[in-house]
């Protein structure tokens, strides 16, 4: 009987070579990707900072400078900025204590449940407004109804003077609970509110603060 010509397709050696090229394709891509998100996502320094070098994770020292959000036409849609200098709390706080204030605001996050209520960085849940972009609700501005609610004459004061109090100032149908949260820790959430806001997020949550006095903060 003479030899058939088999197709290419219904070839088992072909198959068993292409699946070890596709696999070897794929094992070196997401090693690739791998390097390339933990540069992405790791965080910057306080000389990059000095520097204007702009990453997509700032140092704890951001929140030694003023931060904003503004539409990139480039990229379509919002992106953080990072200004001039600011006091936060009245004063300019070294990298350490920066890094430590962050610390214990990331972690009073964690032991008071924000999440159980609230979504931070896309994690968490929506029965409570969004936190990602807190730092620069309007309604925490100087205009907004917020700080004159809380008497306080700073962004940061109002927000800690609420996290600490907030059955005294209700906002929402939805209230906040009391969760007995000290000065200190109030301090360090603050602290982390406002570096998460600096984060580049690509955008998200989208068409953030559109609104002049929109409460999204709390």
């Amino acid at each position: 009987m003479a030899n058939k010509n088999l197709s290419v397709w219904t070839s088992i050696p072909f198959w068993r070579r292409s699946a070890a090229w596709v696999t070897g394709f794929a094992s070196i891509l997401l090693i690739w990707l791998t390097f390339d998100t933990l540069g992405q996502i790791t965080m910057g320094t306080d000389d990059d900072l000095k520097n204007g070098v702009t990453k997509r994770v700032p140092a704890a020292t951001v929140i030694n400078y003023k931060i904003g959000y503004e539409m990139s036409t480039k990229r379509g849609h919002e992106v953080p900025t990072i200004g001039e200098k600011e006091p936060f709390f009245g004063k300019e706080w070294s990298a350490d204590d920066a890094a430590d204030l962050l610390h214990l605001g990331k972690l009073t996050s964690q032991t008071k449940n924000c999440m159980n209520c609230h979504t931070l960085l896309g994690n968490g849940a929506y029965y409570a407004p969004d936190l990602t972009k807190a730092w620069i609700d309007p309604a925490w501005s100087k205009t907004g109804p917020m700080m004159a609610m809380t008497g306080k004459s700073t962004k940061e004061e109002a927000i800690a003077e609420f996290l600490q109090h907030p059955s005294t100032y209700p906002t929402h149908a939805r209230m906040m609970p009391e969760l007995g949260i000290t000065a200190d820790e109030a301090k360090g959430l603050v602290a982390f509110l406002k570096h998460m806001s600096s984060i580049d997020t690509n955008g998200f949550p989208r068409n953030f603060g559109k609104e002049e006095g929109s409460t999204n903060a709390h």
